[in-house]
């Protein structure tokens, strides 16, 4: 109840601020907003239970009417993620990504440098098709019995989490902040990157981050022990086998897609392809699944989407997110490159503290006003430096979930990830920044 409380509290206060620039709507929605993303941090009320509040505030405040709010929680983007997600329970339940982990670490030496290295991508390369919280919880334990050595752990755990978030980038159904730009595309008519796209953009950032981001972790290691850990890979077993071919089959329909759209100017709806296969799994003889297996789905997540949807089209059809970026017009004079830096450090920033899926929801109906007036490139390019940007938060344990999984194992103190993260958080805004000014422009 304290937490409600002061959700409450830091709503109402966020309202009476916002009087002293706002109309009496904008206000409302601020304090609204305030209130929700308070609620998600503290954990006062189950993540679903927060996320569904939209639907009985915004009508109640004002803002939106109820049809307007619950056709958010239905959006065809959300489907994308319902079948990716059939998929990731397959391949929990069948254990291959036991063998795919092994694998990856099989690669690595068995130094403290190699090991963070394997660490950081297997969780990296894991978390772009399943949770990032998984992923973290699965290795976690694993880093954990890597070494005695505090140290070491310390700087494992970090690979662990850093890397599911990095990782989570790399495909659109990675991390819910991708998921949030891909509907808010759809919903203004412009668009919308192919899956093999998108990945093929998101590919420097990824391996620049999960190249330097292991190196800062491996500085002043190199003299440590580690335990004899075996890094023997299990034989596939024949379920696992016949996954690991749907897998394959499921990639070569995503990367022909790509080039069906860059050839010929036509593809396949991806919503339908990864949907289509998620139902496969069901299927008898060919799938894994029973339907009591999607009691593991995380509906909480899908109601999210929902919710920083709902957020998101509060924002933009109250005029707020115009508002907003009035307030913030010396941003649209900077060079196009600087432009990038400030976005990518104010939404970085700005994640510590809070939902990133929340976050992101906000600050791409802001930053679309000033996208509207560049040319469509480059306003695409804006509204995605924008969402990277919100999965660069590696300072606090509230900004992520990995942050706060590894926090749980009482072995890293708070001051410890904030001045490793710091560090991150500058060096994430500077290869988003360059990749994008330097990289991208030729490839939308």
């Amino acid at each position: 109840m304290k937490g409600i409380i002061t959700s409450i509290v830091i709503g109402v206060g966020f309202f009476a601020l916002a009087l002293l620039g706002f109309s009496l709507q904008h206000a409302t929605l601020i304090g609204l907003v305030a209130f929700l993303v308070t609620l998600w941090t503290n954990e006062a009320l189950p993540l679903g239970a927060v996320s569904i509040l939209p639907i009985i505030l915004f009508p109640i405040f004002g803002i939106l009417d109820t049809n307007a709010v619950t056709a958010n929680y239905s959006k065809s983007i959300i489907f994308l993620f319902i079948g990716g997600f059939m998929l990731a329970i397959a391949i929990e339940k069948t254990g291959l990504h036991k063998y795919f982990s092994a694998k990856l670490l099989s690669f690595f030496p068995k130094t403290p440098k190699g090991i963070i290295y394997a660490l950081a991508i297997t969780s990296a390369l894991l978390s772009s098709v399943l949770s990032n919280t998984t992923i973290t919880l699965m290795l976690m334990p694993i880093a954990l019995f890597l070494s005695e050595n505090k140290k070491l752990k310390v700087r494992f755990l970090l690979a662990t989490a850093y890397g599911a978030s990095i990782g989570g980038i790399l495909t659109p159904i990675g991390t819910p902040p991708n998921l949030i730009l891909m509907g808010f595309l759809e919903d203004q008519h412009l668009p919308v990157l192919a899956f093999g796209e998108w990945m093929l953009m998101m590919l420097p950032i990824v391996g620049l981050m999960l190249f330097i981001m292991p190196w800062v972790l491996s500085l002043g290691v190199s003299g440590e022990n580690v335990e004899d850990v075996s890094h023997a890979v299990p034989e596939l077993a024949s379920t696992q086998k016949r996954l690991y071919g749907i897998i394959a089959v499921l990639a070569v329909v995503l990367v022909s897609n790509t080039f069906l759209k860059q050839l010929f100017g036509f593809s396949l709806n991806e919503k339908l392809v990864l949907l289509g296969f998620g139902l496969l799994m069901f299927v008898p003889k060919i799938g894994f699944l029973e339907w009591e297996d999607t009691r593991t789905m995380p509906y909480e997540i899908i109601f999210l989407f929902g919710a920083g949807f709902s957020i998101a089209a509060a924002f933009s059809q109250t005029g707020l997110a115009a508002d907003i970026a009035s307030k913030l017009e010396f941003i649209s004079t900077l060079p196009l490159f600087w432009m990038f830096v400030a976005v990518a450090l104010f939404v970085t920033f700005s994640t510590e503290v809070t939902s990133n899926t929340a976050l992101t929801s906000i600050a791409i109906p802001i930053f679309y006003e000033f996208a509207k007036a560049m040319p469509e490139n480059e306003g695409t390019m804006l509204l995605m430096v924008a969402t990277v940007a919100a999965s660069y938060a590696f300072m606090l344990p509230i900004a992520t979930p990995p942050n706060a999984i590894i926090m749980s194992s009482r072995v890293i103190s708070i001051k410890e990830m904030a001045n490793v993260g710091l560090k991150l958080n500058f060096i994430g805004v500077t290869v988003l920044s360059l990749v994008a000014y330097f990289m991208w422009s030729w490839m939308i």
